[in-house]
């Protein structure tokens, strides 16, 4: 499918051309914001640990069955498992949503940031037990998900589907959308795989990637019309 009306979220000029055009004056707030958060959450983490081991798992591991503590479905996007988490974390939604908030409005950008990490969460249970389950698999389940690594890769795919490099190729280039998908797919993959290291949630890895790109081709978060200058 080709979209040659369309232009990159990012790169747009302001009527004046002095640089990119913000969707929001505080476009920068939401990352500062989920640093915040992110701080915060991790000394909860600390105090209910200190109370009891089983109290923090509880509040902010997402584990299965899914309906036990349903509430870690959220809260889980937003902890990690340790200082060096929470840093790799934190660095990679600097570099990789900066772009992406710039472009889109402040609650925009937390709906997706929290959808996509519950959605990429979700999934490393659901797909890994159900995998765990069938015979011959050799697959172990998954006891427990936590950090925010899934919405931070569906950052990264949704800045690489939707920059400007992206959109010209797609005005000149006519690309079927089963091969879009599998291009998708293929690089889901790929990304997934580099990332590859024991105790890594793969398949959130990928379920958050695939998304940020499926999100990135269709201008989810655009907000109102924009121009660019030839």
């Amino acid at each position: 499918m080709v979209d040659r009306s369309s232009r990159s979220e990012f790169g747009t000029r302001s009527p004046s051309g002095a640089g990119p055009q913000s969707a929001d004056d505080g476009s920068s707030s939401p990352i500062v914001e989920l640093l915040v958060v992110f701080v915060a959450v991790y000394a909860l983490q600390w105090v209910t640990a200190l109370i009891g081991v089983g109290l923090m798992a509880g509040l902010f591991v997402l584990a299965p069955p899914l309906s036990t503590n349903p509430w870690t479905i959220v809260t889980s996007v937003y902890a990690h498992g340790g200082l060096g988490h929470l840093l790799s974390n934190s660095l990679a939604l600097i570099v990789f949503g900066w772009p992406v908030a710039r472009a889109t409005t402040r609650l925009r950008f937390h709906v997706f940031f929290l959808v996509t990490g519950a959605i990429a969460g979700v999934s490393q249970i659901v797909f890994t037990n159900a995998a765990a389950a069938m015979p011959l698999v050799g697959v172990a389940p998954t006891e427990g998900v936590i950090g925010a690594s899934g919405a931070v890769f569906a950052l990264l795919g949704y800045l690489i589907a939707s920059n400007r490099l992206s959109a010209s190729l797609a005005s000149f280039v006519e690309v079927p959308q089963w091969l879009s998908a599998l291009v998708f797919l293929a690089l889901a993959v790929a990304v997934t795989l580099a990332t590859a290291a024991p105790g890594v949630a793969l398949l959130a890895h990928f379920t958050g990637f695939l998304l940020g790109l499926v999100a990135g081709r269709v201008r989810l978060l655009q907000v109102g019309s924009r121009s660019a200058r030839p």
